[in-house]
C-alpha cells in the first residue's frame, strides 16, 4: 500500500463508501415523483442515482427532475426525503459494504470516526442506526444540517474537534475536489460509484478493510 499515513481522524462519507442504499432509495422517490405528479418520463433507478449520490440534495433534485418547475423540484424532493427515511426504517437494510462495521469496530479503539455528507437532514441518524455505526462516530456534519457545501463542511467538522492530521475517505470525484478545498487527504473508496485518475488520491482501497493496512 506504500508509505503509512499519519492521523487523528478518519472522516467517511456515506452513499458509495458505507453502504449502497440506491435500490431502496429509488423505490421511494418513484412513489414520491409519482405522488407529485412529475412529467418526469424516465423511471428512477438505483443506477441512476449512483450518478447523482455524493451531489447536495439540491442539485440532484435539478438534475433527477429537470423537466419540473423550480418550486416543484423542491416540494418533490422534500417527498422523496420522507419516503427515503419511510423505506429505510421499514427495511433491514442490508446493504452496507463488506468489511465497514468490523473494520470501524476494530479500530475504533486508537482511532476516531466521523461522518460527513452532501445528504438531508436526519439521513446520517438513521444511516447510524441502521447500521450500528452510532457507537463508533464522535460527531458527524451534513448539507441538511448547515446549507453547507462538502468542503466547507469538513473544514468545520475538523474545527470544532481540534482534528490536526484528519483524512476523508469518499468514492467520487466531488469528494476528491471538496478534501482539495478543505485541505484534507483524500482516501479513494474504489469499490464506490466513481471512478478517479490515477494518482488523485493520497491512497486507494479497494474494500474497506484495507484502511487497516494505510495508517500508522
Amino acid at each position: 500500500m506504500g508509505k503509512k499515513i499519519k492521523t487523528d481522524g478518519i472522516i467517511l462519507d456515506i452513499d458509495g463508501t458505507i453502504w449502497d442504499s440506491t435500490a431502496i432509495v429509488a423505490k421511494a422517490w418513484n412513489r414520491a415523483a409519482k405522488e407529485a405528479g412529475s412529467l418526469r418520463e424516465e423511471v428512477i433507478t438505483a443506477d441512476l442515482l449512483k450518478t447523482q449520490f455524493g451531489k447536495p440534495m439540491d442539485e440532484i433534485g435539478r438534475c433527477v427532475f429537470s423537466m419540473d418547475t423550480a418550486e416543484k423540484r423542491e416540494s418533490i424532493m422534500e417527498l422523496c426525503c420522507r419516503y427515503e427515511h419511510e423505506e429505510l426504517r421499514a427495511d433491514p437494510c442490508d446493504v452496507v459494504f463488506p468489511g465497514v462495521i468490523d473494520t470501524v469496530r476494530e479500530l475504533s479503539g486508537k482511532l476516531r470516526f466521523y461522518i460527513v455528507s452532501n445528504c438531508q437532514k436526519g439521513y446520517i441518524e438513521l444511516v447510524c442506526e441502521k447500521t450500528g455505526l452510532g457507537d463508533f462516530i464522535t460527531d458527524y456534519e451534513s448539507f441538511g444540517n448547515t446549507g453547507m457545501g462538502k468542503a466547507d463542511n469538513i473544514i468545520e467538522l475538523v474545527k470544532r474537534n481540534g482534528l490536526k492530521n484528519p483524512v476523508y475517505i469518499g468514492d467520487t470525484e466531488g469528494d476528491r475536489k471538496a478534501c482539495e478545498e478543505a485541505g484534507v487527504p483524500f482516501i479513494h473508496a474504489a469499490y464506490g460509484f466513481g471512478e478517479l485518475k490515477e494518482g488523485s488520491a493520497a491512497a486507494v482501497i479497494e474494500s474497506f478493510d484495507r484502511i487497516k493496512d494505510i495508517f500508522e
